[in-house]
């Protein structure tokens, strides 16, 4: 019996987040690390359990919520020693959310920290904050976006590495009244 099934690439290209429940699924941990996971191929509960060092009720428990939510599916069932086999993936290859919400964000980059200290090998992290005009940061965001979508992925038997593009703009400064501050600091 083979350990992956074929697989088509997920359903869509592009999903929107916008729900309650698609963000109330987003906002745990360890459900942004399946989703990471899920982005490249198929797996079983037992292999995302493995794979995350997890226990398997647990990511049960999470695939489940991520189904209910539409943001996986399952792509293939088998029969395996008197029970079913499901095989789960991402249900679309990029997942946008238009409007962000606090405990999704916060989900995501604590799942980013713990890939970070999990990677094998030294990584790269860096903010850094620019001073830009609305058009620059267009740009900016454009060319990051065009940057990563267009980057070309290997053989399946390469590591996997993960990207996190953010492109933000910082809230003005507030004064001890929550006023904002002018440029002189005043």
């Amino acid at each position: 019996m083979r350990d992956q099934p074929s697989h088509p690439p997920p359903s869509e290209d592009i999903l929107e987040i916008g729900s309650p429940g698609q963000f109330a699924a987003l906002a745990h941990p360890l459900r942004q690390r399946l989703l990471f996971v899920l982005g490249h191929r198929p797996a079983t509960v037992s292999g995302l359990a493995a794979q995350l060092g997890a226990k398997k009720g647990n990511v049960a428990h999470h695939v489940k919520v991520l189904r209910e939510a539409g943001l996986v599916h399952v792509t293939e069932t088998r029969q395996v020693r008197g029970g079913t086999e499901q095989y789960y993936q991402r249900t679309a290859r990029r997942m946008i959310v238009a409007e962000p919400q606090a405990a999704g964000t916060t989900a995501m980059f604590a799942a980013v920290a713990q890939e970070l200290d999990l990677s094998p090998v030294e990584h790269h992290l860096t903010l850094r904050h620019l001073r830009l005009t609305p058009a620059k940061a267009r740009e900016l965001g454009a060319a990051l976006a065009k940057l990563v979508d267009e980057a070309e992925e290997d053989a399946e038997d390469e590591p996997v590495h993960g990207v996190l593009v953010a492109l933000y703009q910082q809230p003005p400064p507030t004064g001890p009244a929550g006023g904002a501050v002018d440029a002189a600091g005043g």
